[in-house]
């Protein structure tokens, strides 16, 4: 890899102070499991690597009023058996799902929200949006595991992260802290966004901003995440559902259906939520949603497989929440 500045501040103002006003520059490390490998590849060349390791204040996992806040340098193995979390069913399940003692040990949520995308056109150098003298990489080449939703643009990769259908169905919000001792909160649905140009991320993020905590309102409902994986553990799904909704007198209500790694953000499934909330949640009526899930799924080439799939995982979430 390219040789680079080294800096590990104990505080959240140290540390903004020094991030980069434009990306590439400086890169935040957390967790490592994702930059250390962008490095070796160099698909990033920063002249500074920030690491957030001493930083006591993004870790750990408590209640608050109305809230549960939870550190962005908190683990994924906290996050999966953390006792505050018991009834963020969804958000503990999509933890779970990564499996590996490795990532689970070392892996942080706040890492797994802000990591680059697994296209292996993006990995091999090819770019974010995988083009070549002014054509799709993607759309002609292998595309099985890329995306079935939002995909009319040049972005055609899925989102990787694990937690956010899950966080999105959930109503979370990210804190996050910029130079000068300015902070602000996003929503978790208004946090990843689909980038148009190869400078551009996949977050709400600026350079020189530290996501410092992820709040989930604590709300009596009822949520699950169902993944279909090739191998538990050591690959990202092929599809994900995370659903979230409320019961008033058996029915359902205020539901949230997402869906990842089927479209370059967590992909919400607005016609599936309208056509479970008002119903019972049963096996007909998590099948009628599942159908509806697919509305507006536009396939490439070879990733047609996904439609059935997200079918499954959408009937499966929904019966998991209700149970």
């Amino acid at each position: 890899m390219k040789s680079f500045e080294y800096a590990a501040p104990k505080t959240l103002k140290e540390a903004t102070a020094l991030l980069s006003d434009s990306w590439g520059k400086t890169e935040i490390l957390a967790g490592g499991t994702d930059l250390v490998t962008s490095l070796k590849q160099r698909l990033t060349q920063p002249e500074r690597v920030v690491s957030l390791r001493n930083m006591a204040e993004l870790r750990g996992i408590e209640e608050t009023a109305g809230s549960v806040r939870i550190g962005a340098m908190t683990t994924l193995g906290e996050v999966a058996g953390h006792s505050a979390l018991k009834q963020q069913t969804a958000l503990v399940a999509a933890a779970q799902g990564v499996a590996s003692p490795q990532l689970l040990a070392v892996g942080t949520v706040g890492g797994d929200l802000c990591q680059r995308p697994r296209c292996w056109y993006y990995r091999n150098g090819f770019g974010l949006l995988a083009q070549q003298d002014g054509k799709s990489l993607v759309r002609d080449g292998d595309n099985r595991y890329h995306a079935i939703f939002g995909n009319e643009g040049p972005a055609l990769f899925v989102s990787p992260s694990s937690l956010g259908p899950a966080l999105v169905a959930l109503d979370a919000s990210f804190n996050v802290a910029g130079p000068g001792g300015k902070t602000r909160k996003i929503a978790a649905a208004d946090f990843f966004r689909v980038p148009k140009t190869e400078s551009e991320r996949e977050t709400a993020l600026k350079p020189n901003e530290i996501l410092t905590a992820v709040i989930i309102p604590s709300r009596s409902l009822k949520s699950a995440t169902y993944e279909v994986r090739h191998r538990h553990g050591l690959d990202w799904p092929y599809v994900t559902a995370s659903v979230a909704f409320s019961q008033k007198g058996g029915k359902v209500a205020d539901a949230k259906v997402v869906l990842g790694h089927v479209a370059p953000t967590p992909w919400v499934a607005t016609a599936a939520a309208k056509a479970l909330n008002g119903s019972g949640p049963t096996e007909v009526q998590a099948a009628k949603a599942a159908e509806a899930a697919v509305t507006g799924a536009k396939p490439l080439s070879g990733n047609a497989y996904k439609i059935q799939m997200v079918k499954a995982a959408v009937k499966r979430a929904i019966l998991a929440a209700a149970a």
